[in-house]
């Protein structure tokens, strides 16, 4: 069976670039590999595509195909080729023009996707940040306006002070894991028909710590932890809302391994009032007026935040209308001034009045140039009725 074109297997021109050529390699090297295509002919394709790359990616190979084809190429599986001499990574690398030498760093991308990052790891002896916490802190209306001081309780995990947080018996130590000497991984070495693999996984000896402690602390177990509940003083500033957060830096979980504690966040939650309500830093309040007062006018005392005000109402208010008090609203978050209270007349209407007070009402409307249906007779409103159709 003939050999396909070098250059139509890696879907190049005749004239392509060294850096079409590699590129194209890299996507055909991706889509065929064994590891990650499970088609049948995927093995061939992959093995077609590295011989190309392997004879394309050389100049001088190259220039040998183009004048004499597959007959002035080296032949696949030579000295430097698959499973000969130079084996996989070996001195010729996967196929003498592949992963290894001058350009294995070139096709890190390909070795992270099949061996899992080429094997690097994370040292589990480092030290690191400890969790970071959340609490939730309900306040009153007036307590989020001026701010207040409380001293909350958090369950937490700390540090074992029997043990300092080595989970070791006082007077022992940890000592390094002789499996993975400290790293927390060991290697499994797997023969496959690309070559030796070397794969990392967890340390069975010490679960991934690198540390094997022969005599446990007897207060935390050998965690090096203990579950605590932490008092701490909070101060709420003025200003705050439903949903605001203050941070308390080292207040959350113990870190390991010498790492610092985490952070400690308070999420307000503040109750709704009877009174007022909130927008921003604006307080409103709704103020009911009589028809006395609103068509009269009067000096009346509101409550604020603050305590109570006058607040004059003009003569002829109507329902709707809003006064401003200034700087009778919230203070603004750590910033300077406050907002502003507005009051919102409401018109209240009478529903049980003395006949008296009915008397004067109708005395006032026909004043008034009204002429209220209640205080006709039955017969005459029918006759108006009548006439009006």
């Amino acid at each position: 069976m003939s050999k396909r074109d070098f250059y139509e297997v890696l879907g190049v021109e005749k004239g392509a670039s060294a850096d079409e050529i590699k590129k194209a390699y890299r996507k055909l090297a991706r889509q065929y590999h064994p590891d990650v295509n499970k088609e049948k002919d995927a093995e061939a394709k992959f093995i077609e595509v590295q011989e190309a790359y392997d004879t394309l990616g050389d100049d001088q190979k190259r220039a040998q195909y183009d004048q004499f084809g597959h007959a002035g190429a080296q032949g696949f599986g030579g000295a430097g080729g698959f499973g000969g001499a130079g084996g996989f990574g070996g001195a010729g690398g996967f196929g003498g023009g592949g992963f290894s030498g001058q350009d294995f760093g070139d096709f890190g991308d390909i070795f992270d996707m099949f061996f899992g990052g080429g094997g690097r790891s994370r040292n589990p002896n480092a030290p690191r940040k400890g969790s970071d916490l959340q609490y939730n802190m309900t306040i009153e209306f007036k307590e989020a306006v001026f701010g207040k001081e409380a001293q909350i309780v958090v369950p937490r995990e700390e540090s074992c002070g029997t043990c300092g947080g080595t989970g070791a018996k006082a007077g022992t130590k940890p000592e390094t894991c002789p499996v993975c000497h400290g790293s927390g991984q060991e290697e499994v070495v797997q023969n496959t028909p690309f070559g030796r693999i070397v794969n990392r996984r967890s340390c069975s000896n010490c679960s991934g710590t690198g540390r094997i402690i022969k005599e446990r602390c007897t207060t935390c177990g050998g965690s090096g932890r203990v579950r605590n509940r932490k008092k701490i003083n909070v101060k709420v500033p003025a200003g705050v809302d439903t949903g605001s957060q203050i941070k308390i830096s080292g207040e959350g979980e113990a870190g390991t391994n010498g790492g610092p504690a985490g952070d400690l966040y308070i999420v307000i939650h503040v109750k709704a009032d009877k009174l007022f309500k909130r927008e921003g830093y604006d307080i409103f309040y709704d103020l009911g007026l009589s028809i006395a007062q609103a068509t009269l006018g009067d000096e009346v005392e509101v409550p604020t935040v603050d305590g109570g005000v006058k607040l004059k109402i003009p003569e002829g208010t109507q329902t709707g209308t809003s006064f401003r008090l200034r700087g009778k609203g919230v203070p603004r978050l750590r910033q300077s001034g406050r907002g502003d209270q507005f009051v919102k007349v409401t018109i209240e209407t009478p529903t049980k009045l003395s006949t008296e007070q009915k008397d004067l009402l109708r005395q006032f409307a026909a004043l008034s140039g009204e002429e209220l249906s209640g205080d006709r007779s039955f017969f005459e409103r029918v006759k108006d009725n009548i006439k009006n159709k």
